[in-house]
């Protein structure tokens, strides 16, 4: 029988109960219990792009039109159907970017940061992976990722989420060298946690795999109306959870999207009607990811 692999070490074990034991308790601004961000991910996929021995970038043989193609509908239409029905309720965007969007479809970029939102790293495109990638490479996807966006939007980013959640040992001690202050990576909890990191400090802030909007319809073949409904359940219950006087405090939900899938017209309906469900209700902090990251840090 082989051994049990030990714990990877990436972060504290805390029992998600507040008091002796527990947790330090989480206050979000106005008291509120739940703090919701909203992830758009911008993203360019390649038609045809470089090998890679662990993965392929589509399940037929590239060059992929068809992938290409419904993937390319968020960049010149359904980014302005999602991001309208965001800005109608006070969502702002925490941007998971594909950086070489910058150069490809720089006017998708510009309308988000005329929006004012929020800018981190989801790798140069989400067709290149990082296994076996090497110290250098993964660098100068790291540096290349800092100078593009400051270039394109005046903003230095502060977060990262692997291309296509893809990851080498070394990716969460690096972002945190180059004085990135959070991470999207890591699904292990509902409050934003400390990682542990060769140097300096970096955060783990509550993104989302469950209420991710490619896996409601590509995994778990969700309806447009099903998935609004699931947003609303996962609202409703960080929510009340984070109210309780005996827990841990304030809960994170994090909305993960791509403008392909909930900007359909099908879809976008239902979609709407969830956010204008979480903004009414009171009890959202409705926040960008560093602003969330920020005050929690100020209270550790």
């Amino acid at each position: 029988m082989q051994e049990n692999q030990p714990d990877p070490g990436l972060y504290d074990y805390h029992p998600y109960r507040g008091g002796d034991g527990g947790r330090k308790r989480i206050e979000w601004p106005g008291a509120k219990p739940v703090a919701v961000w909203v992830a758009p991910n911008l993203e360019y996929y390649e038609i045809d792009p470089p090998s890679n021995p662990k993965r392929k970038p589509w399940p037929h043989p590239a060059p992929s039109v068809v992938g290409y193609s419904h993937r390319d509908h968020s960049n010149r239409v359904s980014h302005w159907r999602m991001a309208d029905a965001m800005s109608r309720h006070g969502f702002p965007g925490s941007v998971s970017l594909s950086v070489a969007l910058c150069q490809h479809h720089p006017e998708v970029v510009a309308d988000a940061k005329d929006r004012g939102w929020e800018f981190f790293s989801h790798g140069i495109y989400n067709t290149r992976y990082s296994y076996e990638m090497s110290e250098s490479q993964e660098r100068a996807i790291i540096e290349d990722s800092i100078r593009t966006v400051e270039e394109s939007t005046g903003q230095r980013i502060r977060g990262w989420l692997a291309p296509a959640l893809t990851h080498t040992p070394r990716t969460l001690d690096l972002i945190a060298e180059y004085g990135l202050d959070y991470t999207c990576d890591l699904y292990h909890d509902d409050q934003v946690q400390e990682v542990k990191v060769a140097s300096g400090t970096l955060a783990s802030i509550p993104y989302s795999l469950e209420v991710n909007d490619h896996y409601g319809f590509f995994v778990y073949n969700m309806s447009g109306r099903e998935y609004a409904d699931t947003l609303v359940r996962q609202f409703e219950r960080l929510a009340a959870e984070g109210a309780r006087a005996d827990g841990p405090g304030g809960t994170v939900m994090c909305i993960p999207l791509h403008a392909y899938l909930i900007g359909q017209p099908h879809r976008i309906g239902p979609f709407e009607e969830a956010l204008e469900h979480i903004a009414s209700d009171g009890r959202a902090w409705i926040a960008r990811a560093g602003e969330i990251v920020d005050a929690w840090r100020a209270q550790q």
